[in-house]
């Protein structure tokens, strides 16, 4: 592994916990912090592409052509207005997952593209799809570390141990450096007390792996990616940059 950069997995099978929106500011922030910074849209949703004001119908080349055809992966590397660069995504990934699955070292092929062009880069963020398939396998594969980002709701632990155990899968099977990168409260509301309640369940069982950040339910943060801009330049002094610009600070601690 080259030492000099971290690529991290933002995962959590479960929908709606704030995976693309973690993916693209934390992407932002740590480019803001004069850190080079590749985010891989692996979502057949394209929302981490979008988010960044890539138009994704007009892609001639996508992150599918990367896994499924060995398209060089410089070739479809899209730099962007943000300081971010994107391996963009849209709908023709869905195919991937099924296509994959007679393809010959198929849980490796991210990392492989990955290694090609990792060295230019400080941050590789890969946003993954709300599902355990071949595309989060090939991200987990690829990642160093993974970032698990957890609504604070009721149910929120319950997809965690599906994602612990697949996590445990990979370092058995594909890649045993994986490690916990940390837990994220995302969507988190001091008002209640359930929000507290599920703070300090998740603490209790992940205990200093959770960021001191959490990020806040805010409409800021809603709003940006229909504008194709990150919360940084939608609304540089709004909350949601303030907590995404201090998630980055504690993720670039954590890897010292």
């Amino acid at each position: 592994m080259d030492s000099l950069t971290k690529i991290i997995a933002v995962a959590n099978q479960k929908g709606g916990v704030g995976k693309t929106t973690t993916s693209v500011n934390l992407a932002a922030c740590l480019a803001e912090k004069k850190k080079k910074v590749l985010l891989v849209d692996c979502d057949p949703q394209g929302n981490a592409s979008s988010g960044y004001g890539i138009d994704k119908s007009a892609l001639e080349q996508t992150i599918y052509h990367v896994l499924i055809d060995n398209a060089a992966v410089q070739d479809v590397i899209q730099p962007t207005e943000f300081k971010v660069d994107v391996l963009p995504a849209n709908i023709e990934l869905a195919g991937a997952e099924v296509e994959l699955v007679a393809a010959i070292s198929r849980e490796t092929r991210l990392k492989k593209a990955l290694d090609s062009v990792k060295e230019n880069y400080d941050y590789i963020i890969i946003d993954c799809p709300p599902s355990l398939g071949l595309l989060t396998l090939n991200s987990l594969a690829a990642a160093d570390s993974v970032l698990m980002p957890i609504q604070c709701e009721f149910y929120a632990l319950e997809g965690v141990s599906q994602l612990m155990n697949t996590i445990e899968l990979v370092r058995n099977n594909l890649n045993p450096q994986l490690e916990v990168e940390g837990v994220l409260m995302t969507m988190f509301d001091s008002r209640t007390k359930l929000s507290e309640q599920v703070v300090a369940e998740v603490r209790a069982n992940f205990g200093d792996t959770v960021y001191k950040t959490m990020i806040p339910r805010t409409v800021r943060l809603s709003e940006a990616p229909s504008y194709g801009e990150p919360i940084l330049y939608y609304d540089k002094r709004s909350k949601g940059a303030e907590v995404y610009l201090k998630l980055a600070k504690e993720v670039i601690a954590r890897g010292k």
